[in-house]
């Protein structure tokens, strides 16, 4: 009768050790998923922050050198405002080439590069 008695302790001290693993490796595993996620989140805010950093200066670069070319050409053709519309044409014809090209190279391009981040 000792024995079984005995028998039952060592399961009950088995059972709450496992209980006691089961549920640190829950806790584990949750808080895995947590750091797994705040990494993610991490890099794709790093690549988001960088991508619009690098897209105001190159706004800048831009800029100043359509304002430098549009003085260029005024001056090369005699007439300041010709030089102006000029560049300002060029301008125009890139934003509709923009419009005309997001959805098949633009957005595909962007939305892959966040797609990889996030699974990196």
């Amino acid at each position: 009768m000792e024995e079984v008695e005995t028998k039952v302790e060592e399961m009950k001290t088995t059972a709450e050790n496992l209980t006691d693993h089961l549920s640190d490796y829950v806790e584990t595993y949750l808080k895995l998923g947590v750091v797994n996620a705040t990494q993610k989140a991490t890099g794709v805010a790093t690549v988001t922050f960088t991508a619009t950093l690098l897209s105001f200066f190159c706004l800048f670069v831009l800029f100043f050198a359509g304002l430098g070319v549009a003085v260029w050409l005024g001056e090369s053709w005699g007439d300041m405002k010709a030089g102006y519309f000029t560049v300002a044409g060029f301008y125009v014809l890139c934003a509709l080439l923009f419009v005309a090209l997001r959805k098949k190279l633009i957005l595909p391009y962007v939305r892959d590069h966040i797609i990889r981040k996030v699974y990196e």
